[in-house]
């Protein structure tokens, strides 16, 4: 299985997959995960890719969001126990790794960089970088990647890192951030879920707000916060956008206290 996500809406994603169905020589399964992140934006889509990857069994995860493709950026593989990831060293292979890592109990991500130096163009290396190289990890193996002939071997300390901001928890009080706005208008924050144990109301940015399990704790139309599917607090609305109704943003920051 190869799944594929990318910032590329359409049609270039059916390009891709015409280079690794052509380069294959066994059967391979694709799964598109999404083309349509955030154009350019690395951190989301390395949050969401973070929290989609570990439900797939042992797969090759082809990632492309790349601001800066044709540029001296290297291109990477990591392996992460039985998965493989193949993306721009841009950090957003980093998160999802480190999660697939804990899934399958190993201790140790291993980084590849892959050569690029005869790709056919500086604009596309989805195509022409990426692609070949999944299809590469995919009909050898995960666990040989050793002999992938494109691929050299680095260290952790060679590859761009990427971490997810984590919030700050004072007694009673959370300063975070949003890190990403589902296309449902939830904002999802970086504060831990657990801070709203035990509490049926608290402050958002000064204002009261109830907390509730489910969106319909509270009648259609009004604010709520709650602990979403990935385990942080979301500020949301029952039918309608909580990134409206709460005036915030992806990077905003974020006061919640409780009583």
């Amino acid at each position: 299985m190869i799944t594929l996500s990318s910032d590329f809406g359409s049609p270039y994603p059916a390009a891709m997959k015409g280079v690794v169905l052509e380069r294959a020589r066994t059967d391979v399964q694709l799964i598109d995960v999404s083309h349509e992140f955030s154009r350019g934006d690395v951190r989301s889509t390395a949050f969401w890719l973070r929290e989609v990857l570990p439900y797939f069994p042992p797969a090759v995860h082809l990632v492309v969001v790349d601001p800066g493709v044709g540029t001296d950026r290297n291109a990477l593989v990591i392996r992460a126990g039985e998965h493989a990831l193949v993306g721009p060293d841009n950090g957003v292979l980093v998160p999802p790794a480190r999660r697939l890592l804990e899934t399958d109990r190993n201790d140790t991500l291993e980084y590849y960089v892959i050569d690029d130096a005869d790709a056919a163009s500086s604009t596309f290396h989805g195509r022409d970088v990426f692609a070949p190289a999944a299809a590469d990890v995919h009909e050898t193996g995960i666990d040989a990647l050793e002999a992938v002939s494109s691929l050299t071997a680095v260290n952790r300390e060679e590859i761009v890192d990427l971490a997810l901001p984590e919030a700050t928890i004072d007694a009673d009080r959370a300063t975070g951030e949003v890190l990403v706005v589902d296309d449902f208008g939830n904002v999802i924050t970086n504060v831990p879920g657990e801070f709203l144990e035990g509490r049926d109301r608290l402050r958002a940015d000064g204002e009261e707000v109830p907390v509730g399990e489910t969106f319909a704790s509270v009648p259609a139309g009004q604010r709520l916060a709650t602990v979403g599917s990935h385990g942080n607090v979301e500020l949301d609305v029952n039918d309608g956008r909580g990134d409206e109704a709460f005036g915030l943003t992806v990077g905003d920051e974020v006061r919640l206290e409780r009583d």
